[in-house]
């Protein structure tokens, strides 16, 4: 029986990772066809994980697939955003209620002084620097919620509206107000006012959204700028 080499899993989390980024940013553009060929001689793998990698992100709702079409860059259209971040405001203030509950004191403490060291700098920080933080914020918020489908759907949200936090946050007044905001939330974390803190995570949420229209524009004038 001939040796068959397995397929090297780190190999497969590698592409994984480094297609997500781009996806992420709208690095394929919306209905742009994936040349899969040129795809995996650029990353060095063969179109067997690719295919794998490429899946997944379809599964994630960071790619499309159209059949007989095949891969393309996933839509940028107003509805599907707005739609997710309707379900982000709910699901985080389901977050912040329960993390008010549930967190220790001490994991309360942790995060408060986590933000405030991040706070210092976010104002000059770079826009990228600033989504990683204001990402990072929310996915550290929802592990204390200590609901596992909780955090795992909130990453994926995360991931899908990237771009338009990265780009919304180029703006000094979102800066400002995304940090100030936090602060708000946290205190309401502290003092375990559970309802405080979920109507506040859902006004911070809705505010985003209805910042929206103004941003997807700049978003989509970008993309077909470069």
């Amino acid at each position: 029986m001939p040796n068959v080499k397995p397929k090297s899993s780190s190999s497969v989390d590698r592409i994984y990772h480094q297609l997500r980024e781009m996806a992420m940013n709208y690095k394929f553009r919306p209905g742009e066809p994936l040349n899969e060929t040129e795809l995996a001689a650029s990353l060095g793998v063969s179109r067997t994980p690719l295919r794998e990698v490429l899946n997944r992100l379809v599964a994630e709702g960071l790619l499309e697939f159209i059949p007989r079409r095949g891969f393309s860059g996933r839509p940028l259209e107003q509805k599907m955003i707005f739609d997710l971040y309707e379900m982000r405001s709910g699901l985080e203030m389901i977050s912040a209620r329960l993390a008010t509950e549930r967190a220790t004191d001490a994991e309360v403490e942790d995060l408060i002084a986590w933000w405030e060291k991040v706070a210092l700098n976010f104002d000059s920080s770079t826009p990228a620097e600033c989504a990683q933080a204001d990402e990072d914020f929310h996915q550290r918020l929802a592990s204390l919620s200590r609901n596992t489908e909780i955090l795992h759907t909130l990453d994926n949200l995360n991931a899908r509206v990237h771009f338009l936090r990265l780009i919304s946050l180029e703006q000094e007044s979102f800066r400002h107000s995304t940090c100030e905001e936090h602060h708000r939330i946290l205190a309401a974390i502290k003092q375990r006012d559970a309802n405080a803190a979920a109507n506040l995570m859902y006004a911070h949420v809705k505010l985003r959204q209805a910042q929206l229209v103004e941003v997807i524009k700049e978003a989509v004038a970008r993309l077909y700028m470069e």
